[in-house]
C-alpha cells in the first residue's frame, strides 16, 4: 500500500493480459525493494484474475502545470488524470508513474487517479490577479479523453470553464471521444480559441490493437479528424511515435489518410524510451515480435546516438543520423505532396478576448468587472 492507499497490482510479471500492453508489473525505481519475474520450471498456469481498471479521486492542489521546455510549442498543461488507460506500451508518460509508489508497467494503465476537482481549480487559477493569459496544453501526459473520461467528464468540465472565460487551449489524443465535445469545441474554434491534435500510430488494426490496446481504432480517429475538421474546429494530425522497423515504412500511408481526412498540418515523433520504458518495450517485443527485437532496438539506438532516449533539451524529440535525416527528407516530401503544413493555413489562438472570472467574494478592480 503506498501513500495514496492504493496498491499496486500482484501480477508478478503476468504475460500476454488481456486488453493491456505492459507484460510486466516492476517496481518503480523509486522503492526500497524490487522484484522481477521468474520461471520455476513448473509448467503450470497460475490462476489470476482479470486485471480491472481501477479509479482513485485525488484531490489536486493546483491544475496548471507550467514548463520551461524548448521543446514544446507551450508553457503550461492541464492533465485531469493520471495514468491512462489506453495502455501504449511506447507511452513515454509510464515512468510518471512510479512517483506514486506504483509501476509503469500494468499499474499506469489500470491504476488511474482522476481530479474531479479540476474545473473548480482552473477557474480559481486563471482568476488570479496577474494572471496572464497563454494558451493550455491538453493531453501532454495522459491522454484527456481515455475511456473513464466517458462517465467522469473531467475534461469536459475543463473546456466549459474554458469557454466561459475565452481562454485558448490545444488537445492531443488518440480517442474519438472528443467529438462529444464538438458543441463546446465548434464555438471555441470560431472564436479562435482551440486546435486539436489527433495522433494516428498506424493504419494496421492488429498492430494498434497490440500496441496501443484501448485507444481508438485507426479509422475511428481519421474519423474524429473529418468530424473536427468539418465543424471549423483547427485539426493537426500527428504520425508518433515513429518505431523503426515497426510502423515508420506506414509513413507515406498515414500521412496520405490524415490529408484525406481533411487535416491541414501535420507532425511526427520519433519514439524515445526514458528511464523504465526501455525495459517495457523490449518485454513487449519478446512477446508480440520477438524476429524484430534486435532490428527495432538497434535502429532505435543508431538515430538516438546509441541509446533509447537523449533526455537533453533540444535533443529528446528529434533523431540524428543518416536514417534520421532520411526520414526528415520523406516527411518534407509528404507535406509538399498533400499541401500540408502551408504557411497561410497556420491557425493562430486568440488571447486578447480573454475575460478574468470574477469569484464570488474577491475585489477586483471596476475594469475588470466591466470586461
Amino acid at each position: 500500500m503506498n501513500e495514496h492507499g492504493v496498491k499496486s497490482a500482484t501480477l508478478k510479471g503476468a504475460l500476454n493480459v488481456r486488453g493491456r500492453a505492459a507484460t510486466s508489473n516492476g517496481s518503480g525505481r523509486f522503492e526500497q525493494y524490487g522484484y522481477e519475474r521468474h520461471d520455476d520450471g513448473w509448467d503450470i498456469a497460475e490462476d489470476e484474475t482479470p486485471l480491472k481498471t481501477e479509479v482513485f479521486e485525488e484531490n489536486a492542489r493546483h491544475i496548471i502545470t507550467k514548463n520551461t521546455s524548448p521543446d514544446v510549442p507551450f508553457d503550461r498543461s492541464i492533465n485531469a488524470y493520471r495514468g491512462c488507460e489506453h495502455g501504449c506500451i511506447y507511452c513515454f508518460a509510464r515512468p510518471t508513474h512510479t512517483y506514486m509508489g506504483l509501476s509503469a508497467g500494468l499499474d499506469f494503465e489500470s491504476k488511474l487517479f482522476a481530479k474531479p476537482n479540476a474545473a473548480e481549480l482552473l477557474e480559481k487559477e486563471i482568476a488570479r490577479e496577474g494572471y496572464e493569459p497563454k494558451p493550455i496544453a491538453m493531453g501532454t501526459n495522459t491522454d484527456p479523453y481515455q475511456p473513464i473520461e466517458r462517465e467522469r467528464e473531467i475534461t469536459r468540465s475543463i473546456l466549459e470553464v474554458l469557454n466561459k472565460y475565452n481562454h485558448p487551449c490545444t488537445i492531443l489524443t488518440k480517442s474519438r471521444l472528443i467529438v462529444r465535445d464538438l458543441d463546446i469545441l465548434a464555438p471555441m474554434a470560431e472564436k479562435g480559441l482551440v486546435k486539436a491534435g489527433l495522433s494516428v500510430t498506424t493504419l494496421d488494426r492488429k498492430l494498434s490493437r497490440t500496441m496501443e490496446p484501448r485507444a481508438s481504432m485507426p479509422q475511428r480517429r481519421l474519423d474524429a479528424i473529418r468530424l473536427l475538421s468539418d465543424a471549423g474546429v483547427p485539426t493537426i494530425a500527428m504520425f508518433a511515435p515513429v518505431i523503426p522497423a515497426l510502423n515508420d515504412h506506414e509513413m507515406e500511408q498515414v500521412i496520405a489518410a490524415v490529408a484525406h481526412a481533411g487535416t491541414k498540418d501535420v507532425g511526427y515523433i520519433l519514439m524515445r524510451l526514458p528511464l523504465e520504458l526501455t525495459s517495457l518495450f523490449e518485454e513487449w517485443l519478446d512477446a508480440n515480435f520477438p524476429n524484430r527485437k534486435e532490428r527495432v532496438m538497434n535502429r532505435l539506438k543508431a538515430m538516438r546516438g546509441g541509446k533509447t532516449n537523449d533526455p537533453r533539451f533540444k535533443h529528446r524529440m528529434t533523431g540524428k543520423g543518416a536514417e534520421a535525416d532520411l526520414m526528415r527528407v520523406r516527411f518534407a516530401a509528404l507535406c509538399r505532396k498533400h499541401k500540408l503544413n502551408k504557411r497561410e493555413d497556420t491557425f493562430r489562438l486568440v488571447t486578447e478576448a480573454f475575460q478574468r472570472p470574477i469569484l464570488k467574494g474577491s475585489q477586483y478592480s471596476l475594469l475588470d468587472a466591466l470586461k
